[in-house]
């Protein structure tokens, strides 16, 4: 053994004695289990990637194909997703040797009062140098590859946020689709609530003439009246509004969708499975994403908990140099070398203590988001399923509603027939049916609105690599 390789390795035990402290380490939170919270994975294959074709409407699923094509947003998170890809690439790169050639030539004047020797001192000469140099650091320690698995970690998150902004994007898209044809079918109705107060003015207007109502009775029937056609006048602008918002989520100009007029009647629903319990919680891309979050998190301790090691890289070059041009090509011009450059910090005032401190309590923020997000997921799971639940029964009693105000009027226009009842009890009976129409429509658009938010609440369809509520964390891997 050469006394070089001694020395070295003498000085390499000595550094590695003399690192830093890392201190005490701080106690992490726990991450929630996923039946703690009575969220478990179910093997319901539902929703499916593509939910929307199962409403049975060309015009919805093409808005929402144009809107995963188009759509600004999505373009912003794809856009994050490429930049942490990028980080990715460049973590791992930093991992292998690097290469570079290297050249430089430049005429210098040398004084005469330094260490260059007469005949150069005072005099200007080219100095030449060409030569190739490599370096390799060491990862004996694991730094780099913990960077790379956090730049990994950050990666994965991203794509997972791109599949949550994609499911996001979509749901927003038909949610606005049913509230434009809520507005439109709601539009309809208040016309036909217009011509019905029309009628009704009318008939007081000739039953004043008779003497049998008095100004008060016109002037309020006139102020019905009025008051419908203002409600046409609201839907009409909401409608607008409703379109322009539509547009935009697609990615398209202001007015593109100036003609659209979708029904409700024309939207079946969402088939739901047989069984849908309360604890189902699907796959859900945000969980996804916080789940790679914590990952790497606990590879950012990694890499603090690696800089209280030495760095330790190889170096070497080899060119040729010279002063002026005429022995640079000569073999006397070599000129070459190779050596291990170490680095250790020994005294810093705590600055890397503080980093490890940081990055520990990155942990904590990050499984604490985590947790959140598992909450808020079976919270929304169990919500949308008793609102579907609960809109059945409601829509059940409305039906019943309906049927009696029908009758109603039905019954009241044979008396009107019959000479039994006024005209005003007939168009009374009409305000009723009316009413429960309107009741229906908004009632029909709650159901498909909870439809769409139980298909986010379970995912949107959205398949992640591995299971979504069993993540492989350990708050405690050191």
């Amino acid at each position: 053994m050469s006394g070089g390789f001694r020395l070295s390795i003498v000085t390499l035990g000595f550094l590695l004695c003399a690192c830093v402290s890392q201190g005490d380490s701080n106690k992490r939170l726990a991450v929630l289990e996923a039946d703690a919270v009575g969220a478990r994975a179910s093997p319901a294959d539902w929703p499916a990637a593509r939910w929307w074709d199962a409403l049975q409407d060309p015009e919805l699923s093409a808005l929402i194909d144009a809107a995963l094509v188009g759509s600004p947003s999505l373009k912003r998170v794809e856009a994050r997703l490429d930049q942490s890809r990028a980080a990715m690439q460049s973590a791992q790169a930093a991992r292998l040797p690097s290469v570079a050639l290297r050249g430089e030539a430049a005429e210098t004047l040398y004084t005469q009062n330094g260490f260059i020797p007469p005949p150069y001192a005072g005099n200007r000469y080219w100095n030449s140098r060409l030569e190739f140099t490599a370096s390799w650091e060491l990862d004996l320690f694991g730094r780099q590859r913990a960077v790379l698995d956090s730049a990994i970690g950050q990666t994965r998150a991203a794509q997972a946020d791109s599949q949550a902004a994609s499911v996001l994007l979509t749901v927003n898209v038909a949610g606005a689709y049913i509230n434009l044809a809520r507005l439109l079918e709601a539009r309809t109705l208040a016309r036909a609530t217009v011509e019905q107060r029309r009628r009704i003015s009318a008939l007081v207007g000739e039953r004043k003439a008779a003497g049998l109502d008095t100004a008060i009775e016109l002037r309020q029937s006139e102020g019905t009246l009025a008051q419908a056609q203002l409600d046409v006048q609201v839907l009409d602008d909401l409608i607008a509004r409703q379109r322009r918002a539509l547009a935009e989520l697609c990615g398209q100009r202001p007015d593109a969708l100036a003609g659209l007029s979708p029904r409700l009647t024309a939207l079946p629903g969402l088939a739901l499975p047989d069984f849908l319990p309360a604890d189902l919680l699907g796959r859900r891309a945000d969980l996804v994403a916080q789940r790679w979050r914590v990952e790497s998190a606990l590879r950012d301790v990694d890499v603090a908990r690696a800089q209280f090691y030495p760095n330790v890289n190889l170096m070497a070059f080899a060119g040729l140099a010279s002063l002026g041009y005429a022995n640079f090509f000569d073999s006397t011009s070599l000129t070459y070398g190779a050596g291990p450059a170490i680095h250790l910090p020994i005294f810093d005032g705590g600055r890397l203590r503080a980093n490890l401190r940081y990055q520990e309590a990155g942990i904590d923020a990050a499984i604490a988001g985590y947790n959140e997000a598992l909450l808020r997921a079976a919270r929304e799971v169990v919500d949308e399923v008793g609102s579907a639940q609960a809109l059945k029964r409601q829509a059940r009693t409305q039906a019943e509603a309906l049927t009696a105000v029908e009758s109603a009027y039905a019954l009241s226009m044979q008396r009107f027939g019959a000479g039994l009842v006024s005209y005003l009890t007939v168009l009374s009976a009409e305000s009723a049916v009316i009413a429960q129409r309107q009741a229906g429509v908004d009632l029909r658009a709650r159901q498909l609105s909870t439809d769409i938010a139980l298909v986010r609440a379970l995912g949107g369809g959205f398949v992640g690599a591995g299971p979504v509520l069993e993540p492989s964390l350990s708050a405690n891997r050191p």
